[in-house]
């Protein structure tokens, strides 16, 4: 019985306050580095601005306590004060600022862990967007003033009616607006981006019928035509993004030239494959598609499709030799050196032929030299006895001025 009275009165026992106090003393006088242990935890999260002052408070009461402070588990504190409520102000911070800071009382215990992000409110972003088709807007924006801190991006889209969310992708930095009201004119997009120092709204003008730009045609190909060799065929594909419907047509810009070629020949079609009838025999050619809302004016066109090459057909087949039937079933034989075969003696016409034609003209030279003289010899003589005709008569004047009247 006593055994059991005693194993009663234990539980009482130990759950007295003298007993309880006893047993945190023992712990805390055996084990002084485990109450750090279970009470070294951050208590907190605080942000400062870069290149301001930011106090830290030690804990929440008034009472004036002398207290030390150390950033990560080291006493190099930077530039700072210490009011005397425990308080540090760290001045004019900057980046090597951040971090853990702790606070301890003078026996040691920690009182308060505190960690420190500096980083700058929000600023103005810049804003752009894109129309790929007439059901899809995306707009995206950069930041002017890098914040340093994590931020929480909101977009609303309007029509001048009434506002639409535009749903946000945070890591890529852009949202998407689907099915807008593109006959309105102009619309306007409103982005809030939000971080621990605050707020920024920045507004945008969208107009959509001057922003639309379809991607790029896909799927270019560039075909010979056989039996064409000054003949290509192109082909493509309407951009996956644009809707395959009739409200909606492309006009397609088809530019080619000659691989080397400074000048482009251009060409302009409502179809998705087109024949060039005029390109160079034999050469690579450079060919691009690009693709414009038809109805559209205002529209932008899409970028160039990737540089294709191209050659036309080409006849590879190598021509025959000319071979007499002679020669295919002549044999080789013996035969004695001034023995002639057919080809010789085709030669040796052929050699008597070539002669024949230049003796004819060399006597048809001749005769025209002969004739050229002949005329030469026949217009000089007849100029000679007219001098002497003229000297003639010159004498007998002269002979007759001379006799006595």
């Amino acid at each position: 019985m006593d055994k059991r009275r005693t194993w009663n009165m234990m539980p009482g026992l130990l759950f007295s306050p003298v007993c309880l106090t006893v047993i945190w003393f023992l712990s805390w006088s055996l084990c002084p580095s485990c109450a750090q242990i279970w009470t070294d935890e951050v208590s907190g999260e605080q942000y400062g601005r870069l290149e301001s002052n930011v106090t830290l408070a030690c804990n929440n009461s008034e009472i004036r306590l002398p207290v030390s402070w150390h950033l990560s588990h080291s006493a190099v504190l930077p530039w700072h004060q210490v009011t005397p409520n425990g308080s540090l102000v760290l001045l004019r911070v900057n980046h090597s600022a951040q971090g853990t800071y702790s606070c301890y009382d003078n026996s040691g215990r920690l009182l308060r862990s505190i960690k420190l992000r500096l980083g700058h409110p929000p600023g103005r972003l810049t804003i752009s967007c894109q129309v790929p088709n007439h059901t899809h807007v995306r707009c995206s924006w950069v930041e002017t003033v890098k914040t340093f801190l994590p931020a929480e991006y909101n977009a609303s889209f309007s029509n001048g009616k009434e506002w639409s969310p535009c749903i946000v992708d945070v890591t890529q930095k852009h949202c998407d607006v689907v099915h807008p009201a593109f006959w309105q004119p102009i619309h306007t997009l409103r982005i809030t981006e939000t971080n621990a120092l605050g707020s920024k709204n920045t507004t945008a003008s969208v107009k959509l019928h001057e922003l639309l730009k379809p991607d790029p045609p896909e799927s270019v190909l560039v075909k010979e035509l056989e039996g064409y060799p000054k003949k290509l065929l192109i082909s493509w594909r309407f951009p996956s993004s644009w809707p395959q419907h009739d409200a909606f047509p492309l006009i397609f810009h088809i530019r080619y030239r000659p691989q080397g070629s400074m000048f482009w020949s251009e060409i302009y079609s409502l179809d998705n494959s087109i024949v060039i009838w005029d390109a160079l025999a034999g050469h690579l050619h450079q060919v691009q598609v690009r693709t414009r809302d038809e109805i559209n004016a205002e529209s932008q066109w899409s970028e160039w499709s990737p540089l294709l090459l191209g050659r036309p057909w080409e006849d590879y087949t190598t021509p025959e030799p000319d071979v007499e039937p002679e020669d295919i079933f002549t044999l080789p034989t013996k035969s004695k050196p001034e023995a002639s075969t057919p080809k010789s003696r085709g030669s040796k016409h052929g050699d008597e032929g070539n002669l024949g034609l230049v003796i004819l003209l060399v006597l048809f030279s001749v005769v025209i030299l002969t004739t050229i003289f002949s005329l030469i010899f026949v217009v000089w003589m007849r100029q000679r006895r007219r001098d002497h005709a003229t000297k003639q008569e010159l004498t007998s004047m002269v002979k007759m001025k001379s006799i006595p009247i």
